[in-house]
């Protein structure tokens, strides 16, 4: 039992919690999509507006994915690149897919069009 001056000399220990890294420190990881999904959001917002995808990552992990934009045209066995990012009103999904060549192209000519690129 350690006696009082010492408990004062070293303060209190608390118990480190372990850093939460849903694709294990790395930035980016390929996976392929099993499943596309509409989650609901948590309590005050109401909607079937969340896009999601459910992802088997390269590490061999089964995620949650939240597609951004306007539409996509995912579907099973997709391959998608995805990073870190939650989406802070649907519970459950920690990682994002990044927008590149592999899907969403009619997104960006759209998002193009407006811009006024051709």
């Amino acid at each position: 039992m350690a006696t009082l001056h010492r408990m004062h000399r070293t303060g209190p220990h608390y118990k480190k919690r372990p850093p939460r890294k849903p694709l294990d420190g790395k930035p980016f990881a390929k996976g392929v999509v099993l499943k596309t999904l509409i989650k609901k959001p948590k309590k005050p917002n109401s909607a079937n507006r969340k896009k999601c995808v459910l992802v088997r990552l390269s590490s061999g992990k089964e995620m949650v994915a939240y597609v951004p934009g306007i539409g996509h045209n995912l579907q099973e066995h997709s391959i998608v690149l995805c990073r870190v990012g939650r989406c802070q009103d649907v519970p459950g999904v920690k990682i994002r897919c990044v927008p590149d060549k592999t899907y969403v192209t009619h997104v960006i000519n759209y998002f193009l069009l407006l811009v006024g690129w051709d």
